[in-house]
């Protein structure tokens, strides 16, 4: 990764409820937070990956960007929810020039979508070096292990030009899954067992399995917060707005009770037990990988009794994950509290802002 400054790109985390927008500076003496910075947006703007009011979203962007005193216009963005895929195959061994030439036809049968409705990349996760010439491949009996990653050709149409009506550039597409291992690779440098990373976003509930540094598995789900934001609208008969202000306790006169709580509650077991089907079906495919912690993220990670009860459910300790811990800040400009309150929402940004210029 480059330290030049005309190679860094800004991370902007575009999500259902609010976009995140984080600056890194980098230079010998490591990696500096220059800016962080958080926007809401009206509920529906985005849904499910899909921007469905450009205009909205592109007023809020620029007004984050003017806000925050940004100069830097090129940026990283993440594509998430139904119309990006991310899934590890298995492929008969070959060089990665021949992986290219007939990597359209092979992945049909793992997409969703039409093959032709979509852009196609992939990484070699093994065996990276190309076989030799004349190495006597028994093709049978020789795989390799490839990230296969598929975009819906009109939503990366739909984001660029929603960068390019809001003045920014787009240096680097990513996956949020992707972006999140990037910061927990940052943040959790020396953790030597495998790990599971969960990310509760506003409409999305996203694992991902990580051993040594490559992803074994990961699946989204239609989970996260905006299930228990409904649930209060409805049970106080309240707005959209005010939900939200009551499920992140900022309304101190309006309690849960015991009938709300009850019903959060069952949200919850089912968010727990979509997790621990994946981890049960992680250690059945791969026995000899373990899985022993499970890092929390997202705006919804810290909904009432949700640690708690997916630590007791599935045996393993749960941590948040924290991307600002290894970043070098500027106390007086950026308030420690405010950025450890803020945290679990900001992996996705911080992902991406460790991303360069020309990177893959």
């Amino acid at each position: 990764m480059g330290f030049g400054n005309k190679n860094q790109l800004v991370g902007v985390d575009i999500g259902s409820y609010a976009i995140k927008v984080v600056e890194i500076d980098r230079n010998k003496r490591g990696r500096f937070l220059k800016n962080f910075g958080i926007i809401g947006l009206p509920r529906h703007a985005i849904r499910e990956g899909d921007i469905v009011e450009p205009e909205v979203v592109v007023e809020a962007l620029k007004k984050l960007f003017r806000n925050l005193k940004i100069r830097n216009q090129n940026v990283a963005v993440a594509l998430s929810g139904y119309p990006v895929m991310a899934k590890r195959i298995t492929l008969p061994a070959s060089k990665k020039e021949e992986i290219e030439a007939t990597i359209h036809d092979q992945a049909e049968q793992y997409i969703p979508f039409d093959i032709n409705d979509v852009n196609l990349d992939f990484d070699i996760l093994e065996n990276e070096e190309n076989l030799s010439e004349d190495e006597n491949t028994d093709e049978d009996k020789k795989s390799i292990d490839v990230m296969l990653v598929a975009a819906k050709k009109d939503v990366i149409d739909a984001y660029v030009n929603l960068l390019a009506a809001s003045d920014l550039n787009p240096g680097v597409l990513d996956v949020d899954v992707f972006a999140l291992q990037n910061a927990a690779e940052l943040s959790i440098p020396n953790e030597e067992e495998g790990y599971a990373i969960v990310n509760v976003g506003a409409e999305e509930l996203s694992i991902n399995t990580l051993v040594n540094g490559m992803s074994l598995f990961s699946r989204d789900s239609s989970f996260g917060g905006a299930q228990i934001t409904d649930l209060i609208m409805s049970h106080f008969d309240v707005d959209f707005e005010k939900a939200e202000e009551i499920k992140l306790g900022a309304v101190r006169d309006i309690p849960w009770d015991k009938k709300l709580e009850t019903s959060v509650s069952g949200v919850v077991s089912d968010w727990v037990l979509e997790i621990k089907r994946a981890l049960d079906f992680v250690e059945t495919t791969y026995p000899d990988k373990t899985i022993g912690k499970i890092f929390v993220c997202g705006g919804s990670c810290r909904i009432k009794g949700f640690q708690k009860y997916l630590e007791a459910q599935t045996g393993l300790p749960v941590v948040e994950l924290n991307p600002f811990s290894s970043l070098i800040k500027n106390q007086d400009l950026l308030d420690e509290e405010y950025l450890n309150h803020m945290a679990p929402q900001a992996c996705v940004a911080v992902g991406l802002a460790l991303r360069s210029i020309n990177d893959k």
